[in-house]
């Protein structure tokens, strides 16, 4: 931007209907003016030629759009995954006028959740988080959303609570399919069949949990479901649940890891030795997954794209930065049902 002098800023604050002293705020990019009056300065110092067309134009572009996203943190394989995927699609998409950041907090406690949620709301215009189903949150979602912040939730949604979108499966249909194809896999055999969650906090575990049951009580009432150990997606914790599962029930026959960090799990049969004989499903292709997969400790994952959740989260923010259509030029979330032998 040229600089200015005495007289143009007189001419430029006659035009505009301002102070000379706004004017030099304007053109200097000084704070504590008005956007409305800064664009009245802006177009007065265009129109009497002072303004050359690119500082125009970078002058009333309109500021980024600062979205952060909230992941748990743990051991959880899939989640580090999704934010390696939310930073390179940030960086990757072009034409969107959004700034994304992305943090692990330890989001199974509802209340540092909660309090996340408030800081970053202090700055961010949107924040996309994988929420829990709490009266903590679901009152902090309230309060930012009516606040004008732009609240998305990623992989497990919130009831009850106006936000602007939900990325992610249909959950009960995910854990109606987790036991039709454990059900199915099963044969002639009969047992037990025991369920890992990470926590029921999650609405996405809870409605998977509900789905599975359902499931099993109307197809396969002959197998008895062992109550569910909650593993909080730690590796360490699902090992140690996976071990007392197979000392306490010779006759367990199959296994579903509602949540995540299956590491834990497959680390306990491949040390048991029962690995080919326990039928284990699971979620988030990763590295480690595919490689259960290969070695026949696993043998269902059911995912859903990181990918595809990053991508359309931004595009929803940016749907909403513009005022248009929420869902506009989404990518298709599908559940995708993994073995072996159709490993992408």
């Amino acid at each position: 931007m040229p600089k200015t002098t005495g007289p143009i800023i007189k001419d430029i604050a006659e035009l505009s209907g301002v102070s000379p002293a706004t004017v030099d705020r304007v053109l200097n990019k000084r704070p504590g003016v008005r956007e409305r009056t800064a664009k009245r300065v802006l177009q007065a110092a265009s129109e009497l030629g002072y303004l050359p067309e690119t500082d125009m134009a970078e002058a009333f572009r309109p500021k980024p759009m600062r979205v952060v996203f909230l992941l748990p943190s743990g051991t959880n394989p899939y989640l580090q995954l999704l934010g390696d995927r939310i930073k390179t699609a940030a960086e990757a998409i072009t034409g969107y006028n959004i700034r994304a950041r992305c943090f692990f907090i330890d989001s199974f406690n509802p209340q540092l959740l909660s309090e996340a949620l408030r800081q970053h709301g202090e700055k961010a215009d949107g924040i996309a988080f994988m929420a829990i189903d709490h009266p903590l949150v679901r009152e902090t979602v309230s309060e930012l959303q009516n606040a004008g912040k732009h609240m998305i939730t990623v992989v497990s949604d919130i009831s009850g609570v106006p936000h602007a979108a939900y990325v992610g499966l249909d959950n009960r249909a995910v854990g109606r399919t987790a036991g039709y194809l454990l059900g199915r896999f099963k044969g002639s055999r009969s047992g037990r069949v025991a369920m890992i969650a990470a926590s029921r906090t999650y609405r996405a575990h809870e409605e998977r949990e509900m789905g599975f049951l359902s499931l099993m009580e109307e197809e396969f009432p002959e197998l008895r479901v062992v109550a569910a150990r909650e593993g909080h997606d730690d590796r360490s914790e699902n090992y140690l649940h996976t071990k007392s599962l197979l000392e306490e029930y010779p006759d367990l026959i199959g296994i579903y890891n509602v949540g995540g960090a299956s590491d834990g799990v497959a680390r306990a049969l491949r040390e048991s030795g029962r690995g080919r004989d326990i039928i284990f499903i699971g979620h988030g292709l990763t590295p480690d997954t595919r490689r259960f997969l290969l070695e026949d400790i696993m043998d269902v994952v059911i995912t859903q794209s990181p990918g595809v959740i990053a991508h359309n989260v931004l595009r929803i923010f940016e749907n909403l930065r513009a005022g248009g259509q929420v869902d506009k030029d989404l990518a298709k979330l599908t559940m995708e049902v993994v073995v072996k032998e159709n490993l992408p």
